[in-house]
């Protein structure tokens, strides 16, 4: 559901939602309201006062000493039917605050009729609400992207995501599916999709947008699409297959920021490549211990038919590097090692560049996205080194650091032509909330937009 029906240009109905970042913020009928709500102004709260006929006449919203962007996202689901405003916050705080309202207003009602949020919020003075809406409906493609099932989400129905970007923005769209992977120099795609049914076969999907434009820097996104993860041969357990209609969530991310680039006329070329598979279990699934080959010419040890993420992706990186980029990005559920370390809500970024990283941290601090920056640690690049081929799909067992070798792989199909930063996403929330329902979740795609708008400001 589009934010564009919840924050709106203006309203002179609307109540005020008023701070409170104590209770000694509170005076009069409020304070005595308060008190009786047992509302003391702690983070999130949430106060309505009623006037004399018992109807909202205003709302206060604890904060604390420091206002939180996207605790917005609890106004949406909590407020009372009706039109609001932001009165008496900040310029920058108000802004905050509707752009985590507008994140609050998704709703996934594909397979079941949800009531959808009732309030709705005038947008505060200075606000971009265009770019407000469009960072918004980013988000929103991505959660709905994971949210909606493997049987709906399919290869082919990525795919379709792309195309549908791709119309909308004027850019290429060209597609290898199947077999013809091998001919077209994919075979790390081509082998791990290749178990599953014909009409949902494997593809590169390749999207192109301002090419001619030689002047300009190469931007280049990677997104890793596994549709479903069985685990493969090495089947998951059932606990640990039950989200997999989440695995292509690094696929929604890179497509979600693609369409903010092509939005905003961004000046740059771009190039996006998806790896679309469905890991699945047939009598022509690859297996433990095959050797398979890799577009860069580097053959693969498989140790783990459930570590291939990062097989599709090596295939997809090696594509990007081939355009020049001066900058890659990759996004991908890649580890469950990186929860292990940091848990659902702060993905890792592994990046070599001190400056490309730099900006993305600070950028992550501004728009309350946050990122924390793991070790590309070389003294585990032996971990990722096999015996019979150059290297192997799943690190040694003396490394430990999952993520940080998984990264380290990758590294050695990253394009060398300029910075490259990948993002071990975790895309779903998995405690619900008021604002944040269980489900699909967009990380990492707002801090990584707002490094580039400002790293490719015209």
């Amino acid at each position: 559901m589009s934010a564009n029906a919840f924050l709106i240009p203006g309203s002179d109905a609307a109540l005020p939602i008023r701070p409170a970042r104590g209770a000694d913020d509170l005076t009069g009928i409020t304070a005595t309201w308060a008190r009786a709500a047992d509302f003391t102004g702690k983070p999130g709260q949430l106060l309505i006062v009623p006037g004399p006929d018992g109807a909202p006449v205003e709302a206060r919203f604890g904060t604390g000493a420091e206002v939180e962007p996207m605790s917005g996202r609890a106004l949406a689901a909590r407020l009372p039917a009706g039109d609001w405003r932001l009165e008496g916050w900040a310029a920058p705080e108000a802004q905050g605050l509707a752009l985590g309202f507008a994140l609050g207003t998704y709703v996934f009602d594909r397979y079941r009729r949800r009531e959808a949020p009732r309030a709705r919020l005038v947008a505060p003075d200075g606000l971009d609400l265009a770019e407000t809406l469009r960072i918004a409906d980013a988000c929103a493609r991505v959660r709905r992207m994971v949210d909606t099932p493997a049987a709906d989400m399919g290869p082919a129905e990525i795919e379709a995501e792309v195309r549908a970007v791709a119309g909308a923005q004027g850019a290429t769209v060209a597609v290898t599916t199947g077999d013809d992977l091998l001919g077209a120099g994919y075979p790390a795609v081509h082998a791990v999709g290749r178990a599953a049914a014909p009409h949902r076969a494997p593809r590169l999907i390749e999207l192109g947008w301002n090419l001619e434009a030689t002047d300009r820097p190469l931007l280049a996104l990677v997104g890793k699409g596994v549709a479903f993860d069985t685990g493969g041969l090495d089947l998951k357990p059932a606990a640990g297959m039950r989200n997999m209609k989440k695995d292509m969530g690094g696929a929604a991310h890179a497509l979600a920021l693609a369409g903010l680039v092509m939005q905003a006329d961004l000046p740059v070329r771009l190039v996006l490549l998806i790896a679309a598979v469905e890991n699945s279990v047939s009598a022509d699934a690859f297996r433990p211990g095959d050797v398979l080959a890799t577009r860069k010419g580097l053959t693969v040890e498989i140790g783990n038919t459930d570590a291939e993420g990062r097989l599709i992706l090596a295939d997809a990186l090696t594509r990007a590097g081939e355009h020049g980029p001066a900058l890659t990005i990759d996004f991908a559920t890649l580890t469950g090692a990186a929860r292990m370390a940091l848990g659902p809500e702060l993905p890792p970024v592994y990046c070599d560049d001190e400056t490309l990283v730099a900006d993305l941290l600070a950028a992550a601090h501004r728009v309350s996205d946050p990122l924390w920056r793991m070790p590309l640690w070389p003294g585990y690049r032996s971990s990722v080194e096999a015996e019979i081929a150059d290297l192997r799909n799943d690190s040694a067992a003396w490394a430990q650091a999952g993520s940080v070798t998984a990264a380290l792989f990758l590294q050695r199909f990253a394009p060398t032509t300029g910075a490259w930063a990948h993002l071990d996403v975790f895309a779903w929330n998995p405690r619900g909330r008021p604002g944040w329902p269980e489900g699909g979740e967009a990380q990492g795609l707002r801090a990584a937009w707002e490094m580039l708008r400002h790293r490719f400001a015209a």
